[in-house]
């Protein structure tokens, strides 16, 4: 059977499919497997004495369609060379087609030579991952959008606020008539607009320099905040310092509550102690992640709300096998958000 069109490999046959989940995906490829009904796989990473891994699928791919999850967070080499030696022995498997779908991209911000003699490590990560063997990739988030071209096989760049801002309307019903969106930097304006649009609300903007390297100097919110709702939209939070400068000039403005959203949830530096003594303090209501980086499963704040997307997921593999729009995912998640009382 040889399903390639185009150059590219497509999916024709749900039987014909299994999900496997490495060290930082087994979760999500349990629930996506439980939700789709595709078979869930066996695969197994051993440890040898000198640090070395060896990655081998137990059942057989031969001729199959694999899906393979795994986050390349922290440890972030580790989790990515584990990736890469599982597609390898998959590819040498027989594997039909292998769709890699990695929640969180570790390197995504080395997406550019900001200065001299610097790397662009992002698209040398694409690189290994298209050697590999893998032919298509699933991306959620990503930092920067030109990633996509890094890759000469087909890439997915999915986002979650859909999924995120469900879950914010579901425990705050009445925000949308007091709620300011508001973009933490420039670099997050395009998504947080298109956001406001959609709700039909005020979008704010703060701005952002970086006077000297490791220095963040935020000088002043461009929108009216006084006396609104805030909502601090983001794609990742790493050590959370730009985040909290924002919320100290948002409460200096006059704002009322403060809620801040983002997708991957990294908390570098015990940034996670910050926000808990933050939500404590009243200075941010509610703070909303995704589960793209397991470990944070294990997060016990009331406060902290770590909004599962392998529904999402499920939605997105069922469509990418039936051939379908995945833009009908997106308004449906987008016309409950819009229809909620």
């Amino acid at each position: 059977m040889d399903n390639k069109t185009n150059g590219f490999f497509m999916i024709s046959d749900i039987n014909n499919c299994i999900i496997f989940g490495l060290s930082n995906g087994d979760q999500f490829a349990k629930e996506v497997a439980e939700k789709t009904g595709i078979r869930l796989g066996s695969i197994t990473t051993s440890r040898f004495a000198d640090g070395e891994i060896l990655v081998k699928s137990d059942n057989t791919v031969r001729g199959m369609d694999v899906f393979l999850f795994q986050s390349t967070s922290n440890p972030v080499n580790d989790n990515l060379m584990e990736l890469l030696i599982a597609i390898d022995s998959l590819k040498r498997a027989s594997a039909n087609s292998i769709t890699v779908i990695i929640p969180y991209y570790g390197y995504a911000r080395q997406d550019r030579k900001a200065k001299g003699r610097e790397p662009i490590t992002c698209k040398l990560v694409a690189n290994f991952l298209e050697n590999a063997g893998a032919t298509k990739i699933i991306l959620i988030d990503i930092h920067s959008a030109q990633t996509q071209g890094f890759f000469n096989i087909p890439v997915d760049t999915m986002t979650a606020s859909c999924v995120l801002f469900r879950e914010f309307r579901k425990n705050n019903p009445g925000v949308i008539e007091n709620l300011t969106m508001v973009a933490p930097d420039y670099g997050a304006v395009k998504n947080v607009r298109k956001i406001s649009e959609i709700l039909n609300v005020n979008l704010a903007i703060v701005d952002k320099r970086r006077p000297k390297p490791n220095v963040v100097e935020i000088s002043n919110v461009l929108g009216d905040v006084e006396n609104k709702d805030c909502l601090l939209i983001d794609d990742m939070i790493d050590t959370g310092g730009t985040i909290l400068q924002n919320i100290e000039l948002l409460k200096n403005k006059g704002c009322n509550k403060i809620f801040v959203m983002a997708t991957h949830g990294v908390f570098s530096n015990n940034a996670i102690q910050k926000f808990e003594k933050a939500l404590d303090n009243r200075l941010i209501n509610e703070l909303y992640i995704a589960d793209t980086i397991e470990s944070n499963l294990k997060i016990n704040h009331p406060h902290i709300k770590v909004v599962k997307l392998s529904s999402f997921y499920a939605e997105i593999l069922e469509a990418q096998i039936n051939h379908k729009s995945v833009s009908d995912i997106y308004k449906k998640y987008w016309d409950i958000v819009c229809n909620k009382t």
